[in-house]
């Protein structure tokens, strides 16, 4: 099971370029989304595509879980707000706690960025980065949705690379 986590970004609403990639290799997938995401997804397409409703909210107390664990996480588009928040340990969001909770078991996670030059050159974003680096977490960085296509494929690439596959 791939766990794509989307981030409210520009790039965002292309998930499904990234979803269609990783079903024609053979993964099955789950979309999760930050709450602020989801506005900028078409939910109804992606369940569509991968037979899983978006996930964005924790489930509740004495529900059963709803999805199978991941085998592998790629959070992509991910912002400044998300890589922050991961590396200082902050989950505060579904999304958040699932990727954070791979991240500890030793999943292979891929990380692409999306985040203007001046974010990007933030030393708080920078010391971030290192500090998902030292986590095991593949970190890559696409543009930011200004005009050139988001690298999408550059992620499966990663986690290929990653799993030694």
């Amino acid at each position: 099971m791939l766990y794509v986590i989307v981030c409210a970004a520009a790039p965002a609403p292309g998930v499904g370029e990234l979803v269609a990639a990783a079903l024609d290799e053979g993964w099955e997938v789950c979309v999760l989304a930050t709450p602020a995401a989801v506005a900028f997804l078409d939910a109804a397409a992606l369940q569509a595509q991968t037979g899983w409703p978006v996930f964005s909210e924790y489930r509740r107390p004495g529900e059963a879980k709803r999805q199978p664990p991941a085998d592998a996480v790629v959070v992509a588009p991910a912002t400044y707000n998300t890589v922050n928040k991961w590396a200082a340990g902050i989950v505060d969001n579904y999304a958040l706690g699932s990727f954070s909770e791979a991240t500890g078991l030793g999943v292979p996670v891929v990380v692409l960025a999306s985040v203007g030059d001046a974010l990007a050159g933030n030393r708080v974003f920078r010391r971030s980065l290192e500090e998902l680096r030292e986590a095991g977490v593949r970190v890559l960085r696409g543009d930011e949705g200004g005009g050139e296509e988001f690298p999408w494929g550059t992620a499966l690439a990663a986690l290929r690379d990653t799993r030694g596959s």
